[in-house]
């Protein structure tokens, strides 16, 4: 039974769902409900895909997560990111409008569910740990400006294409002299109202003395009620008939679900983007479950995370929708409005499959440069140019990883942005590896301690070099060990011992092993000898299954003072006899490394 909750959270927490729970979770749908509808409409255009699509992709999606996922909050759907990746990488196949590219985009999330569920079925979840932050956080920053420049397009009422921020730009500005004026005031009041809603309209509510609970509910209606008011006036002053682009009729009914068809070509022209949508997505997805459930003391499963997204993008892909993800806004919307367990995401798909049947006609006149406004004021919210300068500030590698993700993505587009931060993230971690932290180490005067001399008043002597290792030894870095410790004994011919200070080694593989066996060779032929402290328990079994330490010139000595002592009894002596207060005196400390 244990097993299979594992795989099947709901057994779990289905066991405890009582009345109370219930009624958390239907009043965390309602409002979910009310924000998600705009959202997959807007999406699905954003992707390049009938508006239709974007609420198959909100209604058996979130029941399948409510069945295998383990977050109590995460809210499953149509995101911007993954829309604007859905068409980048569709677009390259099939002509948007399309059946060809409606059914591509189908494939994709059949394929991405399937890599998703063989990714958690191997316990693949610590691969999301190979994009580092700030490459994340460039990418997420450069696909928001480019989804907010592509639907400039819908806002001034021209036609335009392109995937890159260049192409875009170039696009709309050769056709600046088609604006649709009518077309434009629409869409820049609805842009101005929705800013004001996000900024402004809960304080006013509050300050009218409404209740907290009811001004965020009328907050998150925000874009429904740009929705509405835009449909009428559409509807009343017959905009389409004026050049106003709208929605048009949108099926009413729910999808009858069925597999993909299988086209070995075109599934193999997917897979790089799918896996690449996988990736992205689950970042994002894990990366918001795991704040929310720290929030309450919660824990989620990365590995069954992986699970419970590849079930709901394969519900998305036969219920005819397209790649969906856990989405910061809607899963912050569901937390703040009291979800309980997964079942809030159920509840809410019923809501839009309610919405399907029987709102769609409603929806006709809805002009898409509202549309268009929704997706420019939420995926602005994404930007934060605020962390490119703290990245600057902090880390020159990172931001370079940082600032190379960001242009790609522009610039060249999403995939190749995708790749490019995947590649650095991997690039940086084996540069900064291979070249890890060392530092010559005395004792400080009147304790028991070591610091770096550059850095520290300490006691050192002529016979005994003490090299700190900061970093677990492996093939990347084992030949730059070797290398420093034969340059530091060829500048110093009095040292009679080596001791290679081991106390942040987690790890020694074969090839450091190699390296090490090397190192105790030709420092014997020196007439140096070669000694460990402070090596790690499980490091030291590892050594023990070897014959290194049967040949090993030196000793392994359990603390650093006790090499000393052994080594070079004078300085340790001379240490000895200076008194902490002295010692602490003539501390140098210059920076947080030691």
């Amino acid at each position: 039974m244990i097993r299979l909750q594992r795989y099947l959270p709901i057994l779990d927490w289905g066991r405890r769902y009582d009345k109370e729970t219930a009624t958390s979770d239907l009043v965390a749908a309602v409002i979910v409900t009310i924000m998600l509808i705009p959202q997959s409409l807007a999406y699905a255009l954003l992707a390049g895909l009938p508006p239709e699509v974007g609420l198959y992709a909100s209604i058996l999606p979130l029941v399948a997560y409510a069945l295998f996922g383990t977050s109590r909050a995460l809210a499953v759907g149509p995101v911007a990111v993954v829309s604007l990746m859905t068409a980048s990488a569709v677009g390259e196949l099939a002509q948007q409008g399309t059946p060809e590219y409606l059914g591509a985009a189908i494939v994709l999330a059949f394929l991405s569910g399937l890599m998703l569920i063989a990714m958690g079925l191997f316990r693949l979840g610590f691969l999301a740990n190979l994009l580092s932050h700030p490459v994340i956080s460039g990418f997420i920053t450069a696909s928001g400006l480019l989804i907010a420049s592509s639907q400039l397009k819908h806002i001034l009422g021209v036609p335009a294409h392109g995937h890159t921020l260049y192409d875009i730009l170039l696009s709309i500005g050769s056709h600046l002299g088609d604006i649709n004026w009518i077309t434009f005031v629409i869409g820049a009041t609805a842009t101005g109202f929705l800013f004001w809603v996000r900024k402004g309209l809960k304080k006013l509510l509050l300050d009218l003395g409404l209740k907290p609970f009811f001004a965020d509910i009328l907050t998150k209606a925000g874009p429904v009620a740009a929705v509405a008011v835009t449909t009428v006036i559409s509807a009343a002053f017959s905009l389409g008939d004026k050049g106003v682009r709208i929605v048009g009729d949108i099926p009413s009914g729910l999808p009858v679900p069925h597999l993909p068809a299988f086209d070995s070509e075109l599934w193999l022209a997917l897979a790089g983007p799918a896996l690449l949508i996988s990736v992205i997505g689950f970042v994002e997805s894990v990366s918001v479950a795991q704040t929310l459930a720290a929030k309450k003391r919660q824990r989620i499963s990365p590995d069954q995370e992986l699970i419970g997204l590849g079930a709901s993008n394969i519900a998305s892909s036969i219920s005819g929708g397209y790649p969906v993800t856990g989405g910061f806004a809607r899963s912050v919307v569901n937390f703040d409005a009291g979800a309980a367990t997964p079942a809030a995401g159920a509840f809410t798909a019923v809501g839009i499959a309610l919405a399907t049947l029987f709102l769609t006609p409603l929806l006709t006149y809805l002009p898409q440069a509202t549309l268009a406004a929704t997706i420019i004021v939420a995926v602005l919210s994404l930007v934060d140019l605020g962390a490119i300068k703290r990245t600057f500030v902090y880390s020159r590698s990172d931001f370079t990883a940082m600032a190379a993700t960001i242009l790609i993505t522009l610039f060249f587009g999403v995939e190749p942005g995708v790749v490019t931060g995947v590649v650095l993230s991997i690039a940086l971690y084996l540069y900064r590896s291979s070249r890890p932290h060392m530092a010559i180490v005395g004792i400080v005067p009147g304790t028991e301690h070591f610091r770096n001399i550059d850095r520290h008043k300490v006691a050192t002597g002529d016979r005994v070099l003490t090299l700190r290792v900061d970093e677990s030894l492996f093939f990347a870095n084992s030949r730059f060990l070797e290398d420093r410790v034969y340059a530091l004994v060829a500048e110093k011919p009095n040292i009679e011992h080596v001791v290679l200070m081991c106390p942040a080694v987690n790890e020694i593989d074969a090839s450091a092993l190699e390296s090490l066996e090397e190192i105790n060779h030709r420092l014997k032929d020196s007439g140096v000898s070669f000694h460990l402290s402070e090596v790690k328990g499980p490091v030291m079994d590892r050594l023990k299954r070897t014959d290194f330490l049967e040949h090993l010139t030196g000793q392994v000595f359990l603390s650093q003072y006790e090499a000393l002592c052994t080594l070079d009894p004078l300085t340790a002596h001379i240490s000895e006899s200076r008194t902490p207060k002295k010692a602490a005196q003539s501390n140098i400390w210059s920076g947080p490394e030691i």
